[in-house]
């Protein structure tokens, strides 16, 4: 006679049912609405149950026992004025796929510098070492105020 081995599984528990509740940390959960006012309005009447904020930060500060809002410390939501765009909220999956290639530092150039240089030698407005002898707004910065510039906001933007 031979022995068949068996695989199966066991549907109790080992602790037959006992379960140890102190490690499931139920905060802002227990009591009810009324509980919870109390609480929010007489923190010492249990200590021993922390208000859990789940991440969010206060909007403002405890000084003497009275809570004081902070005005920059609430969070202000900007929106654009979106009156007349043409564009919808959807965009549909059967749109087409935009393929478009890295814009380097050569393109940048070719945007911006380009066009005036060709111009300014066509009409011979280049001085000996080829600078230009009536220089654009953007050609006149220096190299600080062209740092300054192109940290601002917006710069990214043309």
């Amino acid at each position: 006679m031979f022995h068949i081995i068996r695989r199966s599984i066991s549907t109790t528990a080992s602790l037959s049912g006992k379960k140890n509740f102190r490690k499931f940390l139920l905060y802002n959960k227990r009591g009810t609405r009324i509980f919870k006012q109390q609480r929010a309005a007489n923190p010492d009447l249990y200590p021993d149950m922390p208000i859990d904020k789940r991440g969010v930060r206060d909007t403002g500060v405890t000084v003497d026992g009275k809570f004081v809002e902070i005005p920059e410390r609430i969070p202000e939501l900007i929106v654009p004025n979106l009156e007349g765009c043409k564009l919808k909220p959807y965009v549909s999956y059967k749109a087409p796929d935009v393929v478009q290639s890295e814009f380097t530092s050569q393109d940048l150039f070719n945007a911006v510098y380009s066009q005036k240089i060709i111009d300014d030698w066509k009409s011979g407005k280049l001085n000996e070492d080829g600078s230009p002898a009536e220089p654009s707004a953007e050609e006149a910065l220096t190299k600080e105020e062209a740092w300054i510039k192109a940290r601002k906001t917006g710069s990214d933007m043309f």
